[in-house]
């Protein structure tokens, strides 16, 4: 994992203020509230917390991502780094009710990782990863690919959840997004994202119509490096080409802090998306660091932000339960 920009210089504050102008934006900001838990729904959410483990971050930054995760019920975490220090120090300032469990170190020295309340939500009898077996391999092919699937740069990471009698069952990915350095790179690169998009959404496929499967109920959750949510696109066409489907966010916006990109996602199997009933990217462009929010000149605020907190905003959704 590689750090991203360090702010120079460093940016110090206040992070009672900080978390406090978050919850007024949260609970006020029209497009952007986040309802509160309740019966008959789970609120899940994913979020790339940029290279946790990796930045030089103080005590302050972990409270400050610690806040915004601790607003939902199940959260899908990707890029956990090996080094585990950050991430359990952002789990300290978490509320005591919250539990967390992660992978082994992958592809890039990253782990995925999932925390949920306790009050809520427990743990589901099956935990895993989506390991496409070598025999299995010939069947993830796109046309216009050439190249085999050799499998995933970072395993899918499945876990089982119980909300009320409902079983939920999560994929948390991390696509590879790769070495984007000629234009050579940055065809296998595609090329191979794409065919994971794929290797994911059919093994979700599959296993949603599998007779010993261990729930219908399947959310394919994480940062899938998808450019743009729209057909055509050559990601969001592997991800949508078996059925999993990508409810609208009503917020409308990108999930990056640069607004350009529609990386991460909430992909559910057939059947899920009526149940999904609000979904919503939560932004905190000018309400986080706000002194230092200048809208034509905004590369120092995003500096701060990226590096502080993540280059990426949290993506939730409310799914009723039945």
């Amino acid at each position: 994992m590689r750090a991203l920009e360090r702010p120079k210089p460093e940016h110090d504050y206040d992070a009672d203020l900080e978390i406090e102008r978050l919850r007024t934006y949260r609970d006020t900001e029209p497009g952007r509230q986040i309802p509160d838990p309740s019966p008959g729904h789970v609120l899940v959410a994913t979020w790339n917390v940029a290279n946790l483990g990796v930045h030089k971050r103080r005590e302050a930054d972990c409270r400050v991502i610690a806040e915004l995760l601790s607003w939902f019920e199940i959260v899908g975490v990707q890029e956990v780094a090996d080094n585990l220090e950050d991430f359990r120090r952002v789990l300290a300032h978490l509320p005591p009710h919250f539990a967390a469990l992660f992978t082994d170190r992958a592809g890039n020295d990253e782990r995925a990782a999932y925390l949920y309340d306790t009050r809520r939500a427990s743990l589901g009898s099956k935990i895993g990863e989506v390991a496409i077996v070598e025999s299995d391999r010939r069947y993830v092919t796109l046309p216009g690919i050439d190249r085999p699937f050799l499998g995933f740069n970072r395993n899918p990471y499945l876990a089982s959840f119980r909300v009320e009698g409902a079983d939920l069952l999560l994929a948390n990915c991390h696509l590879l997004y790769g070495p984007t350095g000629s234009a050579a790179e940055e065809q296998e690169s595609l090329e191979r994202r794409q065919l994971e998009a794929y290797a994911i959404a059919r093994w979700c496929d599959l296993r949603r119509q599998d007779s010993h499967r261990y729930t219908g109920d399947i959310l394919a959750v994480g940062d899938f490096n998808l450019p743009k949510k729209e057909a055509g696109d050559p990601i969001y066409d592997a991800l949508t080409k078996r059925g999993l489907q990508l409810p609208p966010h009503q917020t409308t916006i990108p999930t990056n802090v640069s607004a350009d990109k529609d990386y991460d996602q909430i992909a559910v199997a057939p059947g899920l998306k009526n149940r999904i009933v609000d979904l919503g990217v939560f932004d905190f462009d000018g309400v986080l660091f706000h002194e230092l929010w200048n809208p034509p000149q905004t590369s120092y605020w995003r500096t701060c932000a990226k590096y502080y907190v993540s280059d990426h905003r949290p993506l939730w959704a409310r799914l009723a339960l039945s």
